[in-house]
């Protein structure tokens, strides 16, 4: 049992670490694309006030929601893996 918990929190602590990696990239790449964006319909308006418009928008996205895939389908496969190696 104590071995299923550290592989528990140790997976739990690797997944966040993915996690976060891939929410810093997502909303790097959001960003700079809103900056393209500005920069090539000729700037209306506050740049800075574009792209943090924008990026709010990004924040209440299902993109941002798709992210925490990373700690349901590998809980999943893992959880399955163990039923089948256990149970069938």
């Amino acid at each position: 049992m104590a071995a299923l918990a550290r592989m528990v929190f140790i997976g739990f602590i690797v997944l966040t670490i993915i996690y976060m990696c891939l929410s810093f990239y997502s909303r790097s790449v959001r960003r700079s694309k809103l900056e393209a964006e500005w920069d090539q319909a000729g700037g209306p308006g506050d740049r800075d006030s574009f792209v943090r418009a924008g990026l709010q928008d990004y924040d209440g996205s299902l993109r941002r929601k798709l992210i925490l895939g990373v700690y349901v389908i590998p809980s999943i496969a893992i959880g399955l893996l163990i039923y089948f190696t256990n149970f069938a």
